[in-house]
């Protein structure tokens, strides 16, 4: 397919295509229950920052974690796992403790094994897609902006597109990156 072609029907794709896509999707895997309200205003709290409108809707209307490529982390512990801490809070708080923390605003969001992260940037309203690779150079280095919203990282799963390691959008990057 064309690539102009490609980002056509991208932008023709709805908050509501991507929440069936992604439904559909994971239907047989036995996620957890979707979350409830108050979970998703206990990680904004947390974070201090408003969770992206298209990642509520996907922890309210699908399930509370086990969703995208590498299963988004539960924002409870639903007894699901989906990485080594039981909810989100918990990784946040985990990645908050280290010796180079996040910025404030940006969220754990799916591990992808050997320390590698997807993380989510709640700052930003369509939720840009951060990369986290201390593997790549160094833990000083290990976070990157991929230039790519939660909605277009979620069209590239679905049409089985998307890297499985760290993104090509990856921009290379030192701590002091905090924005973008």
């Amino acid at each position: 397919m064309d690539k102009g072609l490609g980002l056509l029907q991208d932008l023709l794709v709805t908050d509501d295509d991507l929440i069936l896509a992604v439904r559909e999707k994971v239907a047989d895997r036995g996620l957890p229950e979707p979350a409830s309200p108050a979970d998703v205003r206990a990680v904004e709290q947390l974070v201090g920052h408003p969770m992206p409108e298209l990642l509520r809707r996907l922890y309210l209307e699908v399930s509370n974690g086990g969703f995208g490529s590498w299963d988004a982390v539960s924002l409870t512990d639903t007894g699901d796992w989906f990485s080594d801490c039981a909810d989100i809070a918990e990784t946040y708080r985990d990645f908050s403790e280290r010796d180079c923390p996040l910025p404030s605003g940006i969220v754990p969001l799916m591990d992808r094994g050997c320390a590698m992260w997807t993380l989510i940037d709640f700052r930003t309203a369509d939720g840009q897609i951060w990369d986290w690779d201390p593997a790549s150079c160094c833990t000083d280095h290990a976070l990157a902006p991929l230039d790519q919203p939660l909605a277009q990282w979620l069209a590239d799963w679905l049409r089985d597109t998307a890297s499985d390691s760290s993104s090509p959008h990856r921009e290379p990057t030192g701590r002091d990156r905090t924005a973008h």
